[in-house]
């Protein structure tokens, strides 16, 4: 018989994640703070999705509980101040899908396992494609016989599912090392094509050189394009790289390590969301080389 989830954090990303749980035969209730974001589920889920209206309701009896939020702080709330942890199933298993900072994986972990329950860190990567297509990349860390009892769960929502260790934060500090190269990335891209912008240069040529050379990263093909768009369509927003650049920055601190291409990266980012770029497409972080460079 099927594992019965739970899903909380019903946005651009979990609405399909959740979806694709029922299409693989699992029983789920969503829940989202925003109505919208019920709505959106049980009209993509059909048959087999419910949207519950408090996530202690969507968490009953249920086997699973996928946290699917923005931050550490919405995992905590829904957990233990909203009554989802005391709601589940007696032996059920909480999954931290969103990236947060280490530590704070750690301290969540050991509070729901202090509660009688089991715990997976298991951060995402590939976004909105991937999640509707269910081939995001899976960065799980927990005890093998825990990652056993929910490696369905996980099959159903990512072809790529990594076993990174077996303590709580391991997978969260993964997923910062994956979106420190991201965030980097992105911003390196944004740099060489306001160079390229500067000199008059068709931007179409020079991104088609630029992605069949040494020079070519995935960031460059996919986000490259967007980059000469004027509004292209939201895969990723700007807050999302404030908030997981930040994240990268707190585990730096957190070992001593230095990180300074990270940090510049975050600035860049930071700024283009302070002029009021954050719900932008992540690539738009080159409008803050335009306005470096008065273009």
């Amino acid at each position: 018989m099927a594992l019965s989830v739970a899903f909380a954090g019903l946005g651009s990303m979990g609405v399909p994640m959740a979806r694709n749980l029922v299409r693989s035969g699992f029983p789920v209730r969503g829940y989202d703070v925003r109505p919208e974001g019920r709505a959106a589920f049980e009209a993509a889920a059909g048959r087999g999705g419910t949207a519950a209206s408090t996530v202690a309701a969507a968490a009953e009896g249920a086997d699973v509980l996928i946290l699917m939020v923005v931050n550490a702080a919405q995992a905590e709330a829904a957990l233990f101040g909203e009554g989802a942890l005391a709601a589940l199933a007696p032996d059920a298993t909480v999954i931290l899908m969103a990236t947060c900072p280490p530590d704070a994986v750690a301290g969540l972990a050991a509070r729901v396992e202090a509660g009688g329950r089991r715990f997976v860190d298991a951060p995402v990567s590939g976004g909105v494609v991937g999640a509707e297509a269910a081939t995001l990349t899976i960065m799980a860390a927990a005890p093998a016989e825990v990652l056993a009892r929910v490696r369905p769960v996980l099959d159903a929502l990512g072809d790529k599912v990594f076993v990174v260790g077996t303590k709580a934060g391991q997978g969260a500090t993964v997923k910062a090392v994956n979106q420190l190269l991201c965030g980097v990335h992105i911003a390196a891209c944004a740099e060489a094509l306001s160079l390229a912008a500067r000199v008059g240069v068709d931007l179409g040529v020079v991104l088609e050189i630029l992605s069949g050379s040494s020079a070519s990263s995935w960031m460059l093909k996919d986000r490259g394009p967007r980059m000469l768009e004027a509004e292209p369509r939201v895969t990723s927003a700007v807050d999302i790289f404030v908030k997981d650049l930040g994240i990268v920055l707190e585990a730096g601190r957190d070992q001593k390590a230095a990180l300074p291409l990270a940090a510049l990266a975050h600035q860049l980012f930071l700024s283009t969301s302070g002029r009021g770029d954050g719900a932008a497409d992540d690539s738009q972080v080159i409008r803050a080389y335009r306005l470096l460079n008065g273009d």
